[in-house]
């Protein structure tokens, strides 16, 4: 069963708007998808700047933490260095 010019003419149409479908369906698709990309974006922006301000407070509390520790170091190379007491009894 051959096809003549006159049943040519639709399915060719036919066949071009299915063509034509699919590819814009795809389309939506990639909508969706660079969407879930997006998001998961922002969730690990959200992630990293958390991280990024934990360590500035653990960063802050190590500098308090070394002043405190020079602040003492003084009185104990003092106490190091002191003469030893006699024992009483």
């Amino acid at each position: 069963m051959f096809l003549t010019k006159q049943q040519l003419r639709p399915a060719r149409a036919l066949g071009v708007a299915l063509v034509a479908a699919v590819g814009f369906a795809g389309c939506a698709t990639y909508d969706d998808e660079f969407a879930g990309i997006n998001s998961r974006l922002d969730q690990l922006d959200t992630r990293v700047q958390g991280a990024a301000q934990s360590a500035e407070s653990a960063n802050q509390s190590a500098q308090q933490a070394n002043q405190r520790l020079d602040q003492i170091e003084g009185r104990v190379q003092r106490l190091e260095t002191a003469p030893g007491r006699n024992p009483r009894g």
